[in-house]
C-alpha cells in the first residue's frame, strides 16, 4: 500500500514548477490530488506559458494517483467557495493543502531601491501570493478538521528571516511564513499542522529554459551559473510534501520553516536523479560563511505574546 493511499489533497498553484512537483509527487505516494490553477488547454492564464493543469493531473495519474484537474482564480472567493463545497461532496473531505499560487515573477524587479517601484506591482504580488493563501486556507481547512490528520503547507522562498533583496519581494514570502505560523497557533488544539516549506535552486520549467537545457542535461547550466550546480528539480519539493503528509508526528513541526534538502537528510528521499542536493552546504561552501536557518531558536521571539499570555484561551471558536 502506497503511504498517502485514500488521502486527499489539494495543491493551489499545481500548473508548473513546484506545485506540478509537489502534486505528482502526492500522486506518486498514492493521493487524490486536485491540481488547480487558471491555465487550462485553449486558455492560458501566464503569457506563452504552454504548461497547464490538465497535464499536471494527467501526470498525477501516470504516478500511479488520481489526477483532478479544477480550473480556480484563487483571488476570487466564489471561485475558491465552489472549489472546496465540490471536494467536500466529492470526497467529504480534505487531508492535505498546499498554498503554491505565487505569480510574482513578472512583478519582481531586483536592483532598484523600493522608492523606484512600482507600488501598483507590489500590491498585485500581495494580491496574488499572499491574499490567496490567506483566503483558501479560510475555506478548505473546514474541510480538514474532522479527519484524522490534516496538514496545511505554505510554499515560501528562503527557510531563515534574512532579507531577500527586494522589499516587496521579501514582505510577500515573509508573511507566507508568518502565515504558516499564525494559522499554526489558531489551529494548536485540532488535528491539523501548518507550517511553511522552501524548495532551493529550482529547475522549473522556465529556469531550464532560461539556462538553454532540459531535465536531461541540466548540469550543462553549471556553465551560465555555477551556482546552478547545486539547483534541484521540482520533484524534490514534491517528495518533501509526500514526507511530511506521511510522518504521523508531523505535528511536533507546526508553526515553522523547512527545506526540501533538509528534509531530505531527516526523511532518506532523493530528487528525480537520485541525489541529494542541499543548497545549505553548498552556500557555505561557496560563500564562505554560514547558511542560517530559523531554526527553533529563531521562533522563541514569536512564541508567548501578549495576546497568548493574556487570553490563552483563544480563539474562543
Amino acid at each position: 500500500m502506497k503511504p498517502l493511499e485514500g488521502r486527499i489533497a489539494l495543491v493551489a498553484g499545481a500548473t508548473r514548477g513546484a506545485g506540478r512537483g509537489i502534486a505528482t509527487m502526492l500522486g506518486e505516494a498514492g493521493a487524490t490530488v486536485y491540481c488547480t490553477g487558471r491555465s487550462v488547454r485553449g486558455r492560458p492564464a501566464t503569457g506563452s506559458r504552454p504548461e497547464t493543469i490538465e497535464e499536471t493531473a494527467e501526470i498525477v495519474d501516470a504516478k500511479g494517483g488520481r489526477g483532478i484537474a479544477v480550473r480556480v482564480d484563487h483571488s476570487v472567493e466564489s471561485e475558491v467557495e465552489a472549489l472546496c463545497a465540490r471536494i467536500q461532496r466529492e470526497q467529504g473531505r480534505l487531508d492535505i493543502l498546499v498554498n503554491d499560487i505565487w505569480g510574482g515573477d513578472g512583478l519582481t524587479e531586483f536592483g532598484p531601491a523600493f522608492w523606484k517601484q512600482s507600488a501598483a506591482k507590489g500590491q498585485q504580488m500581495f494580491e496574488r501570493a499572499v491574499f490567496t493563501h490567506l483566503l483558501t486556507s479560510r475555506h478548505a481547512v473546514p474541510l480538514m478538521l474532522g479527519g484524522e490528520r490534516g496538514l496545511v503547507v505554505e510554499i515560501t522562498d528562503g527557510d531563515s528571516f534574512g532579507y531577500r533583496g527586494n522589499l516587496w519581494y521579501d514582505l510577500v514570502k515573509l508573511s507566507v511564513i508568518r502565515l504558516a505560523f499564525g494559522m499554526s497557533r489558531e489551529l494548536r488544539r485540532t488535528n491539523v499542522t501548518a507550517l511553511a516549506l522552501t524548495p532551493g535552486f529550482l529547475r522549473s520549467e522556465e529556469m531550464l529554459e532560461n539556462f538553454g537545457v532540459t531535465e536531461a542535461n541540466w548540469r550543462d547550466g553549471a556553465a551560465k551559473d555555477p551556482h546552478f550546480i547545486a539547483s534541484e528539480s521540482p520533484v524534490y519539493v514534491g517528495r518533501a510534501v509526500a514526507a511530511l503528509a506521511a510522518d504521523p508526528k508531523v505535528g511536533a513541526k507546526a508553526g515553522r520553516v523547512f527545506s526540501s534538502w533538509a528534509l531530505a537528510r531527516e526523511y532518506g528521499f532523493t530528487d528525480a536523479d537520485g541525489s541529494q542536493p542541499h543548497w545549505g552546504d553548498y552556500f557555505a561552501r561557496a560563500f564562505g560563511k554560514p547558511y542560517r536557518v530559523a531554526d527553533e531558536d529563531a521562533y522563541t521571539s514569536w512564541r508567548d505574546g501578549p495576546m497568548e499570555l493574556a487570553s490563552p484561551d483563544w480563539p474562543l471558536g
